[in-house]
């Protein structure tokens, strides 16, 4: 699964590939429907290191992005919170909340990509609600 999100977590483009394809040939893609979706305003996203490549940064620049790969400065063990690289980390530990989402139970990639649509937006409304009930 690759997704893209904003600098609040929220979802851009959820994109879910079977396990062998290489992150970086998924970039074209991803940056064509960020760029539809945000009116092609996104000049920099933030990537690990599955987007490296040459290629991966052709098929952003086709699209008017440039790929920040964000790198582990030196090999550390246990958890290490990266500049930038954690926006969407988060987003996706908010969506393993939700117990149909906990294991790959679901056979389409439509399916699974629906039920993350759905897992983000409960999350999104229930963040607005809190919101709204603060000013109250």
């Amino acid at each position: 699964m690759h997704l893209a999100v904003d600098t609040l977590g929220h979802l851009l483009t959820l994109h879910v590939t079977p396990a062998d394809p290489q992150d970086r040939e998924q970039v074209a893609e991803l940056a064509q429907t960020v760029q539809e979706v945000t009116g092609g305003t996104v000049d920099v996203a933030f990537v690990d290191q599955g987007y490296t490549g040459e290629s991966a940064q052709s098929q952003a620049q086709d699209f008017g992005m440039d790929l920040i790969v964000v790198k582990h400065t030196e090999a550390k063990r246990g958890f290490v919170l990266l500049p930038r690289r954690w926006v969407v980390e988060r987003s996706i530990a908010w969506m393993a909340r939700f117990r149909r989402l906990a294991r790959d139970y679901e056979r389409l990639a439509d399916t699974l990509a629906g039920l993350h649509f759905v897992a983000l937006a409960c999350l999104m409304l229930s963040k607005a609600a809190a919101r709204l009930g603060q000013g109250s």
